[in-house]
């Protein structure tokens, strides 16, 4: 309990900042804008792409577990938001987003090698290559098409393909994979720039979330925010776990695959949500709902897997 309270102390200072600075007017909205669109289109990619760069081996059991338990959810949940919870085929694409998208960066990566070591990197890893592209791309192409669900069809697949090619997130991440594919080095200086930058990602993020939170409306959210928080921090991990069975994931794959599922809501989620002007109030709100109870949910996740490794 205390290794997480560790990380996640931190994660609500930042939002906390966020929040009293938009309060107190030291940051107003165009300036809440400028910070979302700089950790956006500057610091995560330059994040995703310092990682996605580096060399790793192993991992992909644990990556298609998470990756395909991830895509199953945000099946159920798009049917969900639009036949239970009546959402817009937009809102419905960004709900189901929040509830497949964890904190694997802020909380994942030092949360992982916190508690399984450097043993847990090489399938944590393969996780952010994969989850990244797959998650965030198809969140942004269902809320294009929901945006332009009027349009014709040709339209419509130009603006959603448009849309996907303009993700920053999503274009460093398949910079990344075709760098390594084709085994091309990163000059120092280049992977020292792009480090900085993407440190500055998370904190950011966090910061920009808390200044969202000011003034949103929380009536009507309960319902959205408790399905949310549920099915990321229960039935996610649950998922995974029985795909991981079905792979036969050996015992480190299973415990970081098992424990990236569990992971809260990430704030890229609400940055999404935030970038299209939809949903954001429900994305923000489970972020911190769900980051709040996972202190619970994750100390016991990690201590049963740590048990089960040699």
């Amino acid at each position: 309990m205390g290794a997480i309270a560790e990380v996640v102390t931190p994660v609500f200072a930042l939002i906390g900042l966020g929040y009293l600075a938009a309060r107190l007017r030291w940051v107003d909205e165009s300036g809440l804008r400028a910070l979302t669109f700089f950790v956006f289109t500057i610091a995560s990619p330059a994040l995703l792409f310092s990682g996605g760069t580096r060399p790793h081996a192993g991992g992909s059991g644990a990556a298609l577990a998470q990756v395909g338990g991830a895509l199953l959810i945000y099946a159920l949940m798009l049917v969900f938001a639009r036949r239970v919870l009546r959402q817009s085929a937009a809102e419905a694409a960004v709900f189901a987003l929040a509830c497949v998208f964890g904190n694997s960066v802020m909380m994942g990566i030092p949360l992982v090698v916190a508690a399984y070591g450097e043993p847990g990197v090489p399938p944590l890893l393969a996780i952010l290559a994969i989850q990244t592209f797959t998650l965030l791309g198809l969140a942004t192409m269902m809320t294009e098409i929901g945006l332009n669900a009027a349009a014709p069809w040709r339209h419509l697949l130009k603006s959603s393909l448009a849309g996907m090619l303009r993700n920053p997130v999503i274009l460093s991440v398949l910079a990344a994979l075709a760098w390594s594919a084709l085994q091309l080095p990163v000059p120092r200086v280049a992977r020292y720039t792009m480090d900085f930058l993407g440190a500055a990602a998370p904190p950011l993020a966090l910061f920009c979330l808390g200044g969202g939170l000011f003034g949103m409306s929380a009536r009507g959210l309960a319902l959205e925010t408790a399905s949310i928080v549920a099915v990321k921090l229960v039935l996610m991990p649950a998922v995974v776990y029985a795909i991981g069975l079905m792979l036969g994931l050996t015992p480190i794959e299973m415990a970081v695959a098992v424990t990236v599922a569990a992971l809260p809501t990430g704030a890229n989620a609400f940055i999404l949500a935030r970038r299209y002007a939809t949903g954001a109030d429900r994305s923000g709100a489970a972020v911190v709902v769900s980051t709040a109870l996972s202190v619970l949910t994750l100390s016991l996740m990690i201590g049963h897997f740590r048990a089960t490794l040699p």
